[in-house]
């Protein structure tokens, strides 16, 4: 069976909430169509279409729910996308992911979006080269995406030294980026950071003494959240 878009976001309307929709509308600001359903009922609709279709047609489908700008659409697109091993489908979800970037206009779609984003940075870490070019972006969403797609370098208990200059490298965006005082912006890095101190929290004390410093104080609190009080600044 062919996946089409049309029928997929037809089963979504299918269990549409109009209450639930004005809400979300409201509350995420982004100008697009909402149908009011939560993220687990969509990635219930999500696991039927990914039985039903090879990984070319999940980027076909996952391309057109993109292109309707209808929120949940959107996010099952991301959901549709978002898987660590792809073999040779690698390229097409990359591109597809890249595709998207320039339209990212509101957090929840950005962040789920990053989700597949970041399994194919993870394949090809060569694809920072391409990441970085976004932290000088005039939508501070592009921005901000940097330091969300690339949360997964703060994690490693025991970096390789490929993985430790890559968070090294990042951690220079998150410098270039802690004048910006956009709250996203702001926030993003502060989340980075926090992530960072549960496994490397001497990076995190000495990003906050030096470009640390230009981060708004909220920001800050999020990056020592969780660091032990003797190496908080």
């Amino acid at each position: 069976m062919k996946l089409d878009a049309a029928e997929a976001i037809s089963q979504l309307r299918a269990a549409a909430d109009p209450g639930k929709a004005a809400e979300m509308a409201a509350y995420h600001k982004a100008p697009r169509e909402y149908l009011g359903l939560a993220v687990p009922a969509v990635e219930a609709a999500v696991a039927g279409w990914r039985d039903e279709a090879d990984l070319p047609a999940r980027v076909v489908l996952a391309g057109g729910l993109w292109d309707s700008d209808i929120h949940e659409a959107r996010i099952a697109a991301a959901k549709l996308l978002t898987q660590a091993r792809l073999g040779d489908g690698d390229p097409l979800v990359w591109a597809e992911f890249l595709r998207w970037v320039p339209d990212f206009d509101a957090w929840a779609i950005a962040d789920h979006a990053c989700k597949a984003g970041e399994r194919r940075l993870g394949a090809v870490p060569d694809r920072l080269d391409t990441v970085e070019t976004w932290i000088r972006d005039p939508n501070m969403w592009v921005r901000r995406a940097a330091m969300v797609a690339t949360l997964p370098w703060t994690r490693q208990n025991h970096p390789t030294p490929a993985e430790e200059a890559a968070r090294d490298r990042i951690l220079g965006w998150a410098a270039t980026l802690a004048p910006d005082r956009d709250w996203f912006i702001q926030k993003a890095i502060g989340w980075w950071l926090r992530s960072l101190s549960l496994h490397d929290p001497e990076r995190v004390a000495t990003f906050l003494a030096g470009p640390g410093v230009a981060l708004k104080p909220f920001a800050r609190r999020e990056a020592i959240r969780r660091m032990p009080p003797s190496q908080s600044c």
